[in-house]
């Protein structure tokens, strides 16, 4: 199985459990593995043979700039609910949801999730 990633796509949403969270926003990265045959692809050079980057980035804008969820494992969710959904060729989705500006008591690098989905 073949793979195409995009990684630290920037969004901003509303999602978090805190009344301010959902008010105020903040800013969340998602990464994306995307399992399927790219062999077509290489063989005819043809967008039409492969998934095309740009509306995979569309559709993780619309659920991280959709709808607040409590979760950021909800978030993960939706994504990668949807990329199976519209995209027929894709066998395995691989999501990742960054929360860096998570409310913590303490210093940290990142918070995040990390899910798998097969077809």
């Amino acid at each position: 199985m073949d793979e195409i990633s995009l990684a630290g796509l920037r969004f901003y949403g509303f999602h978090g459990c805190f009344k301010e969270e959902k008010e105020k926003g903040q800013d969340f990265r998602v990464d994306l593995k995307i399992r399927l045959s790219l062999e077509d692809a290489g063989k005819k050079d043809d967008l039409k043979s492969t998934v095309n980057y740009a509306k995979l980035v569309e559709v993780a804008k619309k659920v991280v700039e959709g709808e607040p969820k409590n979760l950021i494992e909800a978030v993960a969710e939706d994504i990668a609910k949807a990329i199976l959904s519209e995209f027929p060729a894709v066998e395995k989705v691989g999501v990742s949801v960054h929360k860096p500006n998570a409310p913590l008591n303490c210093e940290f690098d990142d918070v995040a999730v990390k899910i798998e989905r097969t077809r």
